[in-house]
């Protein structure tokens, strides 16, 4: 196997995330770029399994603009990866089918399962494992995935259909949030989550480990505030320290969208899902009474590599 060049486009439900690499022959692989456009194809359509006409526009626009960028490195193959928006959506095929016609990508639609496994197999890559089990949490627009895993492999997982632009369509928070609001969000989640309960019970946990997406911009918040001269694009994890990450949880909670647009470390595209995504990392803090809390900047892209890698040896 000569070096190749392969790119992968993760079409998440807010984010599409474009990662290019170059694969060597022993089978390790260099990152080349990172890049990522808010297509939000769940707006205003997820709470009724559908994409709209905008979204879609959104997401194919979105798509063309990766395109452009992967042109420039001569890329042999492209592979392209659909999770919760697209999965659960009645018009998700349109979308794919679309896509197939004008940009001639073909799109593979994975199931929460597999969606799980690829992220353990980003986050292993960086984030050291050992007999330990760990709770592997990757809150998306549409799903959140749960992997309890060690370094023997996945124990349990699970992805629910309770990411946070579903929480943000289904509750309409006011901005700010209101304590009943985030009650309501908190009792919603303890509904939907039982048998993540039962899986902790068997493979007990005390780190949490948050891959990309939410978590990287709660890290980037935290670290601009506590950590200024840190550079987070030399870093692919972070410990998030429970009392800072409270301070970071608290000014959310408390801040309006203009306050939250200009706090150092927040993404454009994050003013509003970052509130849900926090009162989730809060809840699994103390649901599950978790001592350690980590950002881990490998998630679906990175374990999608791996698997391509290993289907070519």
């Amino acid at each position: 196997m000569e070096h190749n060049r392969i790119a992968i486009i993760d079409l998440g439900t807010n984010t599409f995330n474009l990662l290019i690499t170059e694969i060597n022959p022993t089978g390790t692989y260099r990152i080349l770029l990172e890049s990522k456009i808010p297509a939000k194809l769940g707006k205003g359509g997820i709470h009724k399994s559908t994409i709209t006409p905008e979204a879609i526009e959104r997401g194919i626009e979105a798509l063309k603009s990766h395109l452009i960028t992967i042109s420039e490195f001569q890329v042999e193959s492209i592979f392209c990866f659909a999770t919760s928006a697209i999965r659960s959506a009645d018009n998700g095929h349109l979308f794919v089918k679309k896509v197939k016609n004008e940009l001639g990508l073909t799109i593979r639609i994975i199931q929460g399962d597999e969606e799980a496994q690829t992220i353990f197999d980003g986050v292993k890559q960086v984030f050291p494992l050992d007999e330990d089990y760990v709770l592997i949490t990757d809150i998306g627009g549409g799903s959140i995935e749960f992997i309890i895993a060690n370094r023997f492999g996945v124990a349990w997982k699970k992805s629910y259909e309770i990411g946070v632009a579903r929480l943000l369509e289904q509750f309409t928070p006011s901005d700010p949030i209101t304590e009943n609001e985030i009650k309501a969000i908190r009792k919603h989640l303890k509904k939907s989550l039982e048998s993540l309960y039962e899986a902790v019970k068997q493979f007990p946990v005390k780190k949490l480990v948050g891959s990309s997406g939410s978590f990287d911009t709660l890290a980037a918040l935290l670290a601009k505030k506590f950590y200024p001269l840190l550079d987070m694009s030399k870093l692919t994890s972070l410990f998030l320290e429970s009392k800072r990450l409270m301070v970071v949880h608290k000014e959310l909670m408390t801040s309006d969208s203009d306050q939250r647009k200009v706090m150092p470390g927040m993404e454009p595209h994050r003013v509003d899902s970052i509130v849900p995504a926090s009162i989730i990392v809060k809840f699994i803090i103390d649901e599950l009474k978790i001592k350690e809390v980590w950002q881990c900047s490998f998630a679906l892209k990175e374990g999608a590599v791996l698997q391509i890698i290993s289907s070519q040896l």
